[in-house]
């Protein structure tokens, strides 16, 4: 791992139709918390599949994974996270190192 490269983690969970509110809730609850209180963390998203109504992705950007671990690893993590990870049925966690990125051009 590249320490100086930023990370991506991948979150592709699946939410019961009955649980969405409080799915979308939880979220809304910790996100600014995290944003404005975690150590590294650059940017995040909620995405919803147009085709799955229990399909969604969480991406969330870091400045390092090193960043994304130690913030996981704290109990805060857990305490945070509890309420949205209660609505989830599945979820697969997927880590990577950005290695080259491309902004559009604005004139």
């Amino acid at each position: 791992m590249t320490e100086t490269a930023k990370g991506r983690v991948v979150f592709l969970i699946r939410v019961p139709q009955d649980r969405t509110a409080a799915f979308l809730d939880a979220y809304q609850r910790i996100r600014y918390q995290v944003a404005e209180g975690v150590d590294g963390h650059l940017v995040d998203q909620v995405c919803a599949s147009p085709t799955d109504p229990e399909q969604w992705l969480i991406t969330s950007e870091w400045v390092s994974l090193g960043h994304f671990e130690a913030w996981e690893r704290s109990p805060e993590h857990r305490k945070l996270v509890g309420p949205m990870r209660a609505c989830m049925t599945e979820a697969k966690s997927i880590r990577f190192e950005v290695r080259e990125q491309t902004s559009a051009r604005r004139s």
